[in-house]
Order: C-alpha cells, then structure tokens, then sequence
C-alpha cells in the first residue's frame, strides 16, 4: 500500500525548511560528534543557568507529593490556574503591563502557539482569505508552514541600511507596507531570528498604531527578548495592551525540551487558544510550569536575565564578530547584520557566484552546519536574489568551536569566489 495524502497532509507532511534544520540538528547530535553545530538556535550551556535549572529539579524531586501531582495530572488546556496568576502577576511587577491571570495562556512552546494563531486569525473568513502580514523579512523560518491553507502569507521587502565595516541593518520600508482588507494580523520577532534586528520602539509604536487602525492584532514572537531571557544589546522597553499578542519562551531561558510557552493576550484570543490546545494536544506539560513557578515570586529571573544571560551572548556575539570579521579580511565582499540581540549572526555575502544553499552543501561536508537564508524569505510577491546571499550562524556554541567554524566557513567562500569576490 502506497499512503495518500491530502493536500494539507502533503504541506505539513512534506519537507520544509523548519524540518530540514531540526532533521539536521539531530541527526548530527546523536551520530556526529564532530559536527560544528553552528545552524540551531539551541540555547548554550551557561553553568549559572544549568545550576538553576538542576536546583529545581532536584527540590522537585525531594518533594514526593508535588512530583506526583506534575507527573500524574493532565494540567488544564490554558495552564495551571496557579502558574497564571503568579505570571500576570510577574509581568505586572516588571514590566508595568495591565495584565491578568485571563489574559495570559500556557502553550506546548511557541512553535505550536504560532501555529494556533496564524490559523485562529488567518485562512478563510465569510468566504475571503485573510492573511498574516510580517512588515520585514528575513523572518524565523518555523512560521513558514503553519498556515493550514496555502498563500496565507505576505511578506515586504526591507530597507537595506548599508554601514561601514562590513556592517548593514534591514529596516521597515513604511513607504511600502500596506494594510488591506485581506491582513488579519502584523506578525514580528523581537529580537528578529534569523538576523538578531532590534525594530526601533518609533517603528514598533507605528506597527502598532497600523495594527489599532485597522482593527487587527500585532503579534510580537519575544522568544528571544523579554522579561527572559532578555537577549536585547540595545535600549529596548517592552510593551503589551489589549491589542496585542506577545509570545514569551521557555526555551531560551535554558529549557528547549520542556516545550512550554506563555502567550500574553486579549482574553477572547486566550480563551480560543486554551480551546484550540484541548483539541489538538489535550493539556500542556506539566515540568516547565512546575519548575518556574516559584521563580516568578520576586525578581530573580529578571536578575538572571539581566546579568548573566544578555551578559553572555552579548560578548559571544562581539567574539563571533571580531572572529568573522579576522576570518573574512577585505578580499571578500560581505557584510554582518548589526548584532543587537538573539543567538545569531547574519551574514550577507554579496558577490558569492554560488547561492547560500549550495554553500550550506559544502559546509556540512566540512562539518560546519549553518542554516542557508533563503527559508527566511517568504511571503514575497516576487524573488529577490538577495535571499540567496545570506546565511545564518549560531554563536552560541563554545567559542573555539565558532572559530574553527569560521574559518573553514571563510576558506570555503574565498575557494567558491575565487578571484570573482
């Protein structure tokens, strides 16, 4: 018997970019302990993290009566009633944010939450197709799929700010963003994966008053910004009202595989998640609420988040920059995204004869595993070669591991550009 498929089990069955990374990452965890795995966006081992995270298990663990009740109990749909009101309670406390218990819902990670919303705010509505609108690309390469129906994405070009130094920083083109009747929402990352972009709070304010004109939600994916694990290198305040839906992660706060996620939103919107979560996963783990409930009373994951996370990855990204830069010279014509936040540099190589595809070919014979940038450009009405330049690094592996990456990363751009770059 040969399976068939529907056209849905075909788009979310098949290959994709978001699957070809994961495929690659574990493949070559578990059976390549030479890779250079510089593709993921795996958070690092920070040893004050890690000890934090194994404290909590281990007072779990000598906690019989509440290890029971974590690993015998489905959790409701939206989240441990408990674990929201000490998160909308933390939110309030920090960030100042006019928030309640309703308005906040636990999610099986960010992954499944955007998932959720493309689909609870986008797709067919009264017989129209209603779409996502992302006012700058490159973009995270996980939202690519999750629409169930097809073209429900529309994507802009962004302004190109060319800097000295082999530096640029891509910027909302206002002149060309436009709302129409189809754009259900305005969805961004802050900080931006791929490319670690910070939007200005004035382009941010203006998102928003676009959003609020048009009677449509402004989602803000902060997996890697605020309160945790606060991977911002610029002046940034964060910001949340009724009109808005701010995705906060687990993940890069040092627990990717306890698959949890808190979105903060209007209450009609959480409620429809918690009831969209019941259908399509039944409950969410129990583990991440457990383990970060009592970390919400007082200010010790913001301290955390302030002066051990954003301290770590902003000098890892200031490293990664001396060594690329060291590695490239000025026989190569290139240029790195301003590093204002995230796990990643992003890598603009604009003379390479070979597209950024081919090269992550190459690499991965060498291995070096980076992701190609091209999974990041979607949505666009029309190809734009740039999508074929660019590439996306990780530095948060250990730093003699970037290095060596870097430089066969190098050698293989000058050997692909030969005399023509």
């Amino acid at each position: 018997m040969t399976p068939q498929f529907s056209d849905l089990g075909n788009r979310l069955g098949g290959p994709s970019g978001i699957q070809e990374l994961m495929e690659d990452l574990g493949q070559a965890m578990a059976s390549d302990p030479e890779m250079r795995m510089l593709g993921g966006g795996n958070p690092a081992a920070i040893p004050e993290v890690q000890a934090l995270w194994r404290q909590r298990l281990n007072d779990l663990c000598t906690d019989p009566t509440r290890l029971d009740r974590a690993l015998l109990n489905y959790a409701p749909p939206g989240g441990h009633p408990e674990f929201r009101e000490r998160f909308a309670n933390f939110l309030q406390r920090n960030l100042g944010w006019k928030c309640e218990a309703k308005n906040v819902v636990v999610m099986p990670g960010g992954q499944a939450a955007f998932f959720y919303l493309f689909n609870l705010l986008g797709g067919t509505k009264s017989g129209q197709r209603k779409r996502i609108l992302f006012p700058i690309v490159p973009e995270y390469i996980g939202y690519v799929n999750q629409s169930i129906e097809p073209h429900s994405h529309l994507a802009f070009r962004p302004i190109i700010e060319e800097r000295a130094d082999h530096s640029f920083k891509y910027r909302i083109d206002f002149d060309r963003l436009k709302i129409t009747p189809d754009v259900a929402a305005i969805c961004l990352s802050c900080p931006t994966n791929p490319t670690g972009n910070v939007v200005s709070t004035d382009d941010l304010n203006r998102l928003r008053d676009l959003a609020r004109t048009h009677g449509i939600p402004l989602l803000l994916d902060q997996a890697y910004g605020m309160p945790f694990p606060g991977a911002i290198y610029v002046d940034w305040a964060p910001v949340w009202d009724e009109d808005m839906v701010v995705s906060i992660s687990l993940s890069k706060l040092g627990l990717p595989g306890v698959r949890t996620s808190v979105i903060v939103a209007h209450e009609r919107i959480a409620d429809a998640l918690a009831n969209m979560n019941a259908v399509a996963a039944l409950a969410n783990g129990n583990l991440g609420q457990v383990l970060l409930n009592p970390l919400l009373e007082g200010d010790r994951l913001i301290r955390l988040s302030k002066d051990v996370i954003r301290p770590f990855y902003e000098e890892r990204c200031s490293a990664a920059t001396d060594i690329l830069h060291q590695e490239m010279g000025d026989a190569v014509d290139y240029a790195l995204h301003a590093g204002e936040g995230a796990f990643f540099l992003w890598l603009w190589l604009k003379s390479l004869p070979i597209t950024t595809a081919e090269l992550y070919q190459r690499l991965k014979r060498r291995k070096v595993l980076v992701v190609p940038g091209h999974h990041f450009f979607f949505g666009l009405d029309e190809p734009w070669q740039h999508q074929n330049e660019c590439l996306r690094i990780t530095y948060s592996q250990p730093k003699e591991v970037v290095h060596e990456a870097m430089r066969i990363l190098a050698d293989e751009v000058r050997s692909a550009c030969g005399s023509a770059c």
